[in-house]
């Protein structure tokens, strides 16, 4: 994968998959401390010890009609690359959050990527029965979008419509420019 946003809408339709009603979504850029965490945190049904222990594993999956599961172990790859890590607490029928970290200023972390359209793809395929929230802070600056509240405003309006995603975005682009993420 090119950058850290296919990571981040890999794992988000993982957790879909798992049976996630809600998937939170945390980046932290702290130029200060050179360090970029991304967190995905979903309420599906969780791991297994065994599962957690095998799960970075290229050759391993859980899907019966995949023979490889790529999508972690390159992200665990990535972080590597970036003199970073990988962290990933389970708990069974409770949920799963993987938590990678990265040397913010290393030449051989992936670019971010165009996290806009991650999540307008994540609320136009899967928002009428997923609530996503995400959080992007960047030094002392932040944003917090959540679906959930959106869909309290609309009342019938479908979150998925392409009118309302319109706005979404403008809405994503605007505010990840006010804390000083260029998009």
């Amino acid at each position: 994968m090119q950058d850290l946003s296919l990571h981040i809408l890999d794992i988000a339709e993982n957790c879909i998959e798992a049976g996630a009603k809600k998937i939170e979504i945390r980046i932290n850029e702290d130029t200060k401390q050179n360090m970029l965490v991304l967190e995905i945190k979903d309420n599906g049904k969780g791991m297994d010890k065994g599962t957690i222990a095998k799960v970075l594993d290229p050759f391993y999956t859980t899907k019966k009609m995949k023979k490889i599961g790529l999508g972690l172990s390159m992200l665990a790859q990535a972080t590597k690359e970036a003199a970073g890590n990988i962290i990933i607490n389970s708990t069974r029928g409770k949920g799963t959050t993987v938590t990678a970290k990265f040397t913010y200023d290393h030449i051989d972390r992936k670019p971010l990527g165009n996290i806009t359209e991650t999540i307008i793809s994540l609320v136009a395929t899967k928002g009428l029965n997923t609530d996503f929230i995400y959080e992007h802070h960047k030094n002392c600056k932040s944003f917090v979008f959540s679906t959930k509240d959106i869909k309290k405003e609309l009342n019938e309006v479908p979150i998925n419509n392409a009118e309302v995603l319109k706005v979404i975005r403008k809405s994503i682009v605007r505010e990840l420019k006010n804390i000083g993420v260029i998009t």
